[in-house]
């Protein structure tokens, strides 16, 4: 499941299910569940929609203020690349933050745990007033 591989996170994994067989068995289940509760055509459809999506030519007319969380094992939006320091650099009021990734974190899916980006909403609240 793609939605199981992409909000997960090895070191989250490794301290809950550290033996092979905990590991499998919880693997199988999570497959099996996200299997029976999801519609193929939905999910193709949720996906599809953000393929084509690229504000990067238009950055500079964003003038709202933005900020940009992402977590550093989140292998969706890797952290060794550069594009989100190059892109809040060209817009007027965006700051940018990466979470450091650690046993609590959730990979693409810590962007559904507010007690890592909580402090940032406010922040930019805080700046929209």
């Amino acid at each position: 499941s793609l939605l199981f591989v992409a909000g997960g996170a090895p070191l989250y994994f490794q301290a809950q299910y550290p033996g092979r067989d905990a590991a499998e068995v919880f693997a199988r289940e999570r497959v099996a569940a996200s299997i029976a509760g999801t519609d193929a055509n939905d999910l193709i459809y949720q996906l599809d929609a953000s393929r084509t999506y690229d504000p990067w030519p238009q950055l500079e007319a964003i003038t709202a203020p933005t900020s940009w969380v992402n977590s550093a094992d989140d292998f969706i939006n890797p952290r060794n690349l550069d594009y989100p320091q190059r892109a809040v650099a060209r817009m007027r009021d965006a700051r940018f933050r990466l979470i450091p990734e650690t046993a609590d974190t959730r990979g693409h899916g810590t962007h559904t745990a507010a007690r890592f980006w909580k402090q940032d909403l406010v922040d930019l609240l805080q700046r929209t007033e």
